[in-house]
């Protein structure tokens, strides 16, 4: 029987993990945190950085020369180190192509040694451009053509899911997927450009909200302390190990009415401006087969189905919209 050794957090001091890691150590755990700082930040650690169960090692995956070790000794993997941001990805898609399968192969292979469980946090941009009112798990997926260069890390993170479940196959690597649909709270920026956050400084100043696009395209937000307990729960499931699960709420929005209901909760005198995509994101290079073919392709809603987190782990985020804008505000 494998000995109990420390939870290891990949991404710990991004947005999520940061959250993560705050509940494991709560709960008593020994955590090791592995993140290169790209887009987080210790800042986002500062409650617990003292903290005598935790150990952060600044570096990517691949240049941790104590991987192999810390990977076969862990209790559990999450991996949650990735690009963040469809703006970063739209602007770094080379980047998210070149790291993101590379970076997940040599985690997966290190586990892979003493079949430590790992969890995969994938992304609901893996549902592509499917009209489907609600996504499944079981799904099939429609992603954008290449000359869309958005659809790059829905595709590298559909590779990781692919790789993953491969390991679990052919290797018996205990694996979960989870697919996370916005999950939006304390300490997310918007600065790679995630809406929620963008729009809660802009109200707090006073400026123009931005949507993008007509507003007329729906999603659905999740609180990061109900994300987490997804994961957690997820963690402790035997039974969930090879599968895929969505995490994210049900409460569908416009982004034109989220807008508005920012500057309505935080009582702003900020004004709303439709920004065309055209305008809010750069044109894909002409010569590729997609001359004049603008670089950002959205997707119209996106909504998640729960039913089988709910069954397999007797949870469903359940944190309301307002609820969610105050708390992160």
């Amino acid at each position: 029987m494998k000995n109990v050794g420390p939870i290891l957090v990949t991404g710990g001091a991004g947005f999520i993990g940061s959250h993560l890691v705050e509940r494991l150590l709560a709960e008593g755990k020994t955590v090791v945190v592995i993140d290169d700082l790209s887009t987080g930040s210790l800042e986002n650690l500062r409650a617990v950085k003292s903290h005598p169960r935790l150990r952060v090692v600044q570096s990517k995956i691949s240049a941790c020369a104590g991987l192999p070790k810390l990977a076969a000794n862990a209790e559990f993997i999450f991996h949650l180190a990735a690009t963040v941001g469809v703006e970063l990805v739209v602007k770094s898609a080379l980047s998210v192509l070149e790291s993101s399968f590379h970076e997940t192969q040599i985690l997966l292979r290190a586990a892979a040694t003493r079949r430590t469980p790992l969890l995969l946090t994938s992304t609901s941009e893996v549902y592509g451009k499917s009209q489907k009112p609600a996504f499944g798990e079981d799904d099939d997926l429609l992603i954008g053509p290449p000359g869309q260069s958005r659809w790059s890390y829905a595709c590298s993170k559909l590779t990781d899911e692919f790789l993953a479940l491969a390991y679990a196959r052919e290797k018996s690597l205990p694996v979960i997927i989870a697919r996370l649909f916005n999950t939006v709270g304390p300490r997310q920026t918007g600065r790679y450009g995630m809406v929620l956050p963008r729009f809660i400084a802009a109200a707090k100043k006073g400026e123009a909200l931005k949507v993008f696009g007509d507003g007329a395209q729906t999603r659905c937000f999740c609180h990061v302390g109900d994300a987490v307990e997804a994961l957690v729960r997820l963690q402790n499931c035997p039974k969930a190990r090879g599968e895929i699960f969505n995490i994210g709420g049900t409460e569908e929005v416009s982004i034109l009415k989220l807008a508005r209901l920012v500057v309505k909760t935080l009582d702003s005198k900020s004004k709303i401006q439709l920004v065309p995509y055209a305008k809010a994101y750069a044109p894909s290079p002409k010569g590729f087969g997609i001359t004049g073919a603008p670089g950002f392709n959205d997707m119209r809603r996106r909504k998640p189905m729960v039913k089988k987190l709910e069954r397999f782990v007797k949870f469903r985020p359940r944190t309301t919209l307002r609820k969610i804008i105050r708390l992160t505000a």
